[in-house]
Parts: C-alpha cells; structure tokens; sequence
C-alpha cells in the first residue's frame, strides 16, 4: 500500500452547493458501475452515500444503509487502520491512495478476505474547507486470486513436467485450493487399477481416522459424494450431509470429522476412464458458490494430468523393470550355459548347477541324483557355510511316504510347495518356509533333481520356478553331455589303448623307443600309429604310418593294416611283398568302409656282427632320418606311393646297416607341420637339429627325450592340431656270437 499526499487547505464544516453537485454527480456516475463509491461526511465520517458496488463489497444485507459512521457499519476496518486512515485525510486534507490492499471484510463466521485498490479523498466546500472524505476504489479480489490461481496452476504443472512423485504433487494443489478458498477442505482419491475402489490420494487438512477409514470405499451409488460421483462420473453436490441419503452408511463417520458439506467431481482420463475424485468439504451446511465450481473444474483437469502422467511413468517403470529383468534373466541363463559349457564331467556338471542357483534362484539348493537304485545327494549350495553343510549332511530318503524328491523322481514333473517340507530333514535348522523340486530329465526320463528351498528371506514365485526349470534343462543337458562325452573318451582310450603296443619289446642288438600324442581331447581315435613285432625267424618287422582321417574307421583302418602286416610277415620273405599284400587288402574293404589312403614305413631288422641289418619301404610317408655317431642326420630316400588308393604302388626296397649308437628315426607329419603362436611350422630343418642335439651316443630314450622336449618348447602351451609320433631304432653292442 502507497500513499499519495496533496497540499492541506482550511477545514470546513458543511458542503456548498457546488460540493453537494459534484457528490452527486460521482453518485450518479457509479451507481451502476462495478467500481465502489462511498462520501462520508464530518469527523465521524458518516455514510452519506454509496453505489451498489459498494455495498456488495462490504456485504450487502444490514449494511445497505446510510446516516450513520461508517465505523459503526463496518467496526471492523477499526483494529484494521482505515478509520485511521480517514481521520488522517480529514485533518490533512491530503490523499491517501492504496493499491492491492488486503481488507478483511465482515466479523466472525460472515468474514471474508478482499483486496482493493482505492483512493480517500477530502470533501471541500466553496470556501477549500475539509467536509469529509470521498472513497473511490476497485475491488481486486478476484484479479489477485487469479494470478495466486494462476502461479499454483504453474507451480502444480511444473512440479508434473519434473515427474515430481504424485503425493507431493496432489497435496500441494490440495493445499492451494485451500488458500485459495478460506473454509473449504479438499481431499483426492485415486480409482484402483480395476476401477472398483477408490483410495487415498491426498488430504492435507482431513483428520487421519477419516482417510483411513475412506480408504478403499467402493465405487457405486450411495456410497458417499465421492463413491457416487465416480460411479455417475458426474459431479455431485451435498449441501447438508447429516441429510443427504448418500451419505447414510459415513454420515457418523463424517459427523465426528466435523464435515458438514462435500462436494464432489470425478477425476477423468482423456480417455474417458475414471482416475479418482476431488472432493470439497465444508464444515457448515453450504452449496458451493460459482469459485468454487471453477476451482473444481480447473484442478481436476490438473489432477487428471497428475495422474495420467504418473500412471505413464509406472507404466514406464514396468516395462523398463520387466526389460532389465528379462536382460538379468537372459544374462543369468547365458553365465549358466557358458559355466556349464567346458570340460566337466557329469559330477563337476552338478555341482556347478547348485552353486549357480545360489543365490539367485534361491538361497539354499541340492541336486540329487539315481545311481545304482539308490539316491544320491551329489551338490549343495547355500548363502552361509553353515547351512552349505547341514544341506550336504542331509540324506534323502525316497521310500517314505511324504517325500517331494521321491514324487519328482517317479513322475518327472516339477513340484513346489510354499511350505516346510513334510518329509524327514532338516529344515528348522535351515528356516526353510518352501521349496521347489525340479526334475533333471535325459530322454524324458528323470535321473536326478534340483531342489531349491526358500527361507523367510526369499519367495519362490512363478518368475522363478519357470527360471529354475530352464536351468535344470539345460544342467540336465550338460550333464548328459558329460556323461556321453566320458563314455565315448573311456571307449576311445580302450580303443586307442588296443591299437598301440603297451610296450615295445626287447630286439636284440637294438634300442626301441616311442613317441605318441594324439590331437583333441581323445574323444576320436587318432589316425597314427606304430608296430614292432617279430617275424619267427631272428628278424623283426617295425612299421609306423599314418593313416587318412580319425575315429572309428581310421580305428578299423589301423587295425587292418596292423594285423595284415603281422599275418604275413612270417610268410614273405622281403618287406615290399608285405606292404603290397597290405594295399591289397585295403582296396580289398567295402566301398562303404573305405576311409581313404594310408602312408607308412615298414621295414625287417635283423641282428649282425657290426649292428642291425635294416631292409624298409617307404610308401608315401615322411622320409624316415639316419642320425649317425657323428650327429650328422641324413633322410633315408627311398620312393614309394600311397596305400588303398587303388593304384598298385610302385615300391622300392632300400637296405642298409645301423651301426652301433646309430639310431633310425620314423615319425609322421604332425611333427613338422605343428605350428606354434603364428604361421611358423616346426619343420625338417628344426626337427634334424633337434637330433643333432641329443646327447653323445645317446640311447633311443636319449634321441626320444630331445625331441618331444625340443617339440614342446616349441609349441609353448598350445595345443596341436594333429596326431603325433615317432619310433627311433638304435644300434646296440652286438650280441656274443653263438656257437
């Protein structure tokens, strides 16, 4: 409030006839106007006259008079400072002018806030003297309420496009209409997501036994202003509760509340959906007045923002939660299949599969499993060490009557209870309150079970069961895997066993020894191999080849060559009738066991006075290596063509003598094309060094340790792509001749 002054002029004590024209005038000039006009006179500024407008803004009824004080028409404005006021125009004269000014007009319940702008005025007669004061204002209570509407309205929108939570956002409008409108209580009920029941939303101002007990009323005719209005999904007015039939079942509920009035309007999406109510209370019986309504249907569309965006944004939330718990899930599953993916044996298999349970499908899990009639506890897991071993020590036990483990095992269908189990256990001492028992299936058949028990810490809910089943399927798989992969490494290592001499035997006048190390992990049998045996006569056949591909048909090939070659060594006299009679024989296989070509060295030994006569034919294979006393290695050349190819080779006998500590080296090519890190083979050149290197006169141990160890060093770790071997003959002191 601001004031304006003009110069004092002498007092008067009665209107001239020119003064009374003007108030006239200004009378006529205001009377239909919604601008308020008043002219009081004297000292006591006595009401002279007033405009309509005026009278209204001061509350109309028994105040619409004039004659009297305007102190004794309105006492309030006393304690207020505008008698004051006026006293102080009337002795200066000067003006006072007040802009946006609050005035609390009316005493007791008939009190109501203003605002105003307005101008006293002095009154003068002919001659400047003060008479009185003329009031000339504007009542700007409802300019000053809609810009305060206006910034809530802003503040509530700006707290929605900032996503603030939905409470906060409800109670600060709740609180607003309440500012707004002095005497009213405003509460918001929100609908359920199946549109049957409403609950609380928000109510500043409302005693906290009343919002409980509101709290989930029904949605339906009768049930109070706000149950009905949002059943109607029309605005409902109660002027007198203690009346109103709708209000029968709450009318004491609302009479201990000390609510008198309600006056309701559904909260609607755009698409038509009922989102809640806004509701206005009154503690005396009253309709509401056209601000009221106004209010209404301005907050309700806000509040119906409010909500839709918040349902937007759990909507939002849901699907971003369900997004990250399929990815968790996906992520989960991805670590179970790669965990259970490398080289495990059945038992590492399940063991693994009830540690990757824990603690995600559950915090306590068993695996169980048949073996030999009986059942087995092979795993356990738990989030302590403690109850880890109270799990283990459990032993199940099938036969009794109530046993979940002994239903899955014989149905093969999953089983969960949320409950202790009933069946002998442990479960007190673990707080198990569930449990889930999900069978391990090979071929349809269960031959195991995961079991998962829940604690009071942790539910068992469908999202987790059908995760569990998952895992348990693809455990289930891995450990069938297992189990196969175990028996066909047994079935290949029986096999390869029986394809390679256990030992070498004792040559006279010679050294033997052996090289072998197969590609893989032994699932396929390998395609090398080597042979030493005696012909019958004081000579010894040698034989080491390789033949094409792996598995079972370069098994059957091997044995073939193996057991021709020792049929008819006793019988031909020279080594090249014994490799044509094994060409012959694998020309001679069935088409459909024909697993390709075959490369070997095969050659006689025999004893003599300076060392070992060696006779050999080299068919298609790797040239065998002379390393002499010297440690110069020589090839020995001699041509010769591939095996069961069916070409007759051409085949050349070469013989020479091994002198003492000389050695004869066969191997086959996967020790010169074995590759260490890069493109760089181990090759001829490095495998004659690694001769040269061994030790003086060396032994055929001595010549076998320098290689393989040359060979892994080489190799430095990595694995090797193909089957390797060697056979190094060594020349020994001769034998004591015989006599």
């Amino acid at each position: 409030m601001r004031a304006e002054r003009e110069p004092r002029s002498e007092e008067g004590a009665r209107p001239s006839p020119a003064e009374r024209d003007v108030d006239e005038d200004l009378s006529l000039l205001f009377g239909t106007s919604t601008a308020l006009f008043a002219s009081m006179a004297g000292p006591a500024h006595v009401l002279e006259a007033a405009n309509p407008a005026f009278f209204t803004a001061i509350g109309g009824g028994r105040r619409e008079r004039t004659g009297v004080p305007l102190g004794d028409l309105m006492p309030e404005l006393k304690a207020q400072g505008f008698l004051g006021l006026l006293d102080q125009v009337y002795r200066s004269g000067e003006r006072h002018i007040g802009r946006d000014t609050r005035v609390v007009v009316g005493v007791g319940s008939q009190a109501r806030e203003a605002f105003f702008d307005f101008t006293y005025e002095a009154r003068r007669d002919a001659g400047g003297n003060v008479i009185g004061v003329r009031m000339i204002g504007v009542e700007t209570t409802q300019v000053k309420h809609a810009r305060r509407l206006a910034a809530e309205q802003r503040a509530l929108l700006e707290q929605i496009a900032r996503q603030a939570p939905l409470p906060e956002v409800l109670e600060g409008m709740c609180r607003a209409i309440e500012e707004l409108s002095p005497g009213v209580i405003v509460s918001v009920l929100l609908a359920d997501e199946d549109g049957r029941r409403l609950h609380h939303g928000a109510a500043p101002s409302l005693p906290g036994f009343y919002t409980r007990a509101i709290d989930g009323i029904a949605i339906g005719e009768g049930v109070g202003s706000c149950g009905t209005a949002a059943h109607r999904r029309q605005q409902v007015i109660v002027t007198d509760i203690a009346r109103d039939p709708l209000w029968e079942d709450f009318r004491d509920l609302a009479g201990r509340a000390g609510l008198a009035a309600c006056w309701s309007t559904p909260i609607l999406g755009r698409d038509g959906r009922v989102l809640g109510t806004f509701a206005m209370y009154h503690r005396t019986p009253c309709a509401p007045q056209d601000i009221h309504l106004a209010l209404a249907r301005l907050f309700v569309d806000t509040a119906a923002l409010a909500v839709e965006r918040h349902h937007a944004e759990q909507a939002r939330r849901a699907a971003d939660a369900r997004e990250k718990a399929a990815r968790d899930d996906l992520s989960y599953l991805l670590a179970v299949s790669t965990a259970l993916a490398g080289p495990l044996d059945e038992g590492q298999t399940l063991r693994r599969l009830a540690a990757l349970a824990v603690p995600v499908l559950a915090p306590l899990a068993a695996v169980d499993v048949v073996e030999a009639g009986r059942v087995q506890r092979v795993a356990a897991a738990a989030t302590s060490e403690r109850a880890r071993e109270l799990l283990a020590s459990h032993r199940p036990v099938p036969d009794t009557g109530d046993d979940a483990l002994a239903r899955v095992l014989a149905s093969g269908v999953t089983e969960v209870a949320r409950r202790t189990p009933t069946g002998p256990g442990l479960w007190q001492e673990l707080g198990v309150t569930g449990y889930l028992c999900v069978p391990l299936l090979d071929r349809g058949r269960p031959f195991g079970a995961l079991s998962l028990y829940a604690t009071d810490e942790a539910s068992l809910d469908g999202h987790r069961i059908a995760l569990a089943e998952e895992v348990a399927r693809r455990a289930a798989s891995a450990a069938r895997n297992a189990r196969q992969y175990a028996q066909r490494a047994a079935l290949a290592r029986d096999l390869q066993t029986g394809l390679l001499l256990p030992d070498l035997p004792d040559v006279p006048g010679a050294q033997l020894a052996a090289f072998y190390h197969p590609a893989g992990q032994g699932l396929d049998i390998g395609g090398d191999f080597y042979d030493v045996f005696s012909r019958g006569d004081g000579s010894w056949s040698f034989v080491l080849g390789d033949v094409c591909g792996r598995g079972a048909r370069a098994a059957t090939t091997t044995a073939l060559v193996r057991h021709t070659a020792r049929a008819v060594a006793p019988l031909l006299d020279d080594p090249v009738s014994v490799v044509k009679a094994v060409d012959r024989a694998l020309n001679d296989r069935n088409p459909e066991q024909n697993n390709g070509f075959v490369t070997l060295v095969y050659g006689h030994l025999t004893p003599v006075g300076d060392g070992l006569a060696v006779e050999l034919v080299r068919a298609g294979h790797t040239p065998p290596l002379l390393l002499d006393a010297g440690h110069a290695v020589t090839p020995v050349e001699a041509s010769g063509g591939l095996l069961g190819i069916g070409i007759p080779p051409l085949l050349d006998a070469v013989r020479f003598t091994l002198r003492p500590a000389e050695s004869l080296v066969l191997y086959t090519d996967g020790i010169t094309e074995c590759r260490a890190a890069g493109a760089e083979q181990y090759g001829d050149a490095r495998l004659a060094d690694a001769l040269a290197s061994a030790p003086l006169r060396p032994t055929a141990t001595d010549v076998v340790r320098t290689l393989t160890e040359d060979i892994r060093a080489f190799m430095d770790g990595r694995t090797v792509d193909d089957d390797q071997a060697a056979l190094v003959v060594t020349a020994d002191a001769p034998p004591p001749c015989s006599r």
